[in-house]
């Protein structure tokens, strides 16, 4: 295990590097100065070590998925940028958002320029794959902007199901995980059966990730998580947990968790009482539940692989989303 992570640490030192490396312009400054500042931003980097991980599992090397790498880490940081906007988030990763250190016209401006930015990078990969490769990334793209657009639907909508979140959130953050997966085998020269493994498990991981990501905006240390505790609250927005609590709940406390699907009056003081909900009625540990059973459904595709170092990386990356506070 600690291979794996002394591993995960050199290769997340590559990707910062290559990140900083693909903005080769200084001017227009009001352009290139958020840039810098969003791509500089000490994230996890999850999706392009999947990409890579993806490519050595079925033998390809880290430097031929490198772009490929830098180029999903990109887009997502074009995701962050634009979602910020529409959330009105005051901070990411514990640092004043582009809209608000600058102003939401920039972020804009920023957020497009981040696609441009992917595109470029990703097209300098050396692949005989490359078409598929980019149509497989444009797909990423189209279902992402799909998935952000029904998230932002049901903040209005007074019901949403748990199958619309399942839609939802396998668009928005699923989309770009099992994006990375499958771009990645396709780079490695992977078998169709490989291809396939890895797209399911990139799909598996990605849902695991959000709904990890619903359980942390509660339950998480803010200063770790690098975001407000509560925001989803907040901002009224239908996750896992409040979907899941809606169905179970009676009297006072479906009342008490109506005014956040009418995002009527809501304030920070009220996210404790939420959570104490969540937590009698028993959503936490259903969200945990569902985190272990992606998670092994995720690990049950990776017997599809040749039995590599590579592939015990892989299932070290599975147990990095289970276990993440972050």
């Amino acid at each position: 295990m600690k291979s794996f992570d002394k591993k995960y640490r050199k290769y997340r030192t590559i990707l910062d590097l290559k990140l900083t490396q693909s903005i080769r312009k200084s001017e227009p400054v009001s352009l290139y100065d958020p840039m810098k500042y969003v791509l500089s931003a000490s994230g996890k980097r999850v999706r392009p070590l999947l990409i890579l991980l993806a490519c050595e599992a079925v033998g390809g090397t880290m430097n031929q998925a490198l772009n490929a790498a830098v180029a999903i880490e990109v887009l997502h940081n074009f995701t962050l940028v634009h979602d910020d906007i529409m959330d009105h988030a005051p901070s990411r990763r514990g640092r004043a958002t582009v809209h608000v250190r600058w102003d939401a016209n920039t972020a804009i401006l920023v957020g497009d320029e981040l696609v441009a930015l992917a595109y470029r990078e990703l097209l300098r990969t050396k692949s005989r794959a490359i078409a598929q490769v980019a149509d497989v990334f444009t797909e990423g793209v189209v279902e992402v902007c799909e998935g952000q657009s029904f998230d932002k639907e049901f903040e209005s909508l007074n019901d949403v199901s748990l199958n619309d979140y399942l839609l939802m959130i396998s668009k928005k953050t699923g989309k770009l995980f099992s994006v990375s997966s499958e771009i990645g085998a396709l780079i490695g020269g992977g078998t169709e059966r490989e291809i396939q493994a890895l797209r399911a498990y990139g799909k598996s991981i990605g849902r695991a990730f959000q709904i990890q990501d619903d359980l942390l905006d509660i339950v998480a240390d803010e200063k770790e998580f690098g975001k407000k505790i509560g925001g989803d609250i907040l901002e009224g927005k239908k996750t896992f947990l409040l979907i899941q609590a809606y169905e179970r709940a009676t009297g006072k406390d479906k009342r008490q968790l109506r005014t956040i699907f009418d995002k009527r009056g809501i304030t920070s003081k009220h996210i404790p009482k939420v959570k104490e909900i969540y937590e009698r009625l028993g959503v936490i540990e259903t969200a945990k539940q569902w985190i272990e059973k992606d998670i092994k459904q995720a690990n049950l595709q990776l017997l599809k692989l040749r039995d590599t170092q590579t592939r015990g990386m892989l299932y070290w990356y599975s147990d990095m989303v289970l276990n993440r506070q972050f």
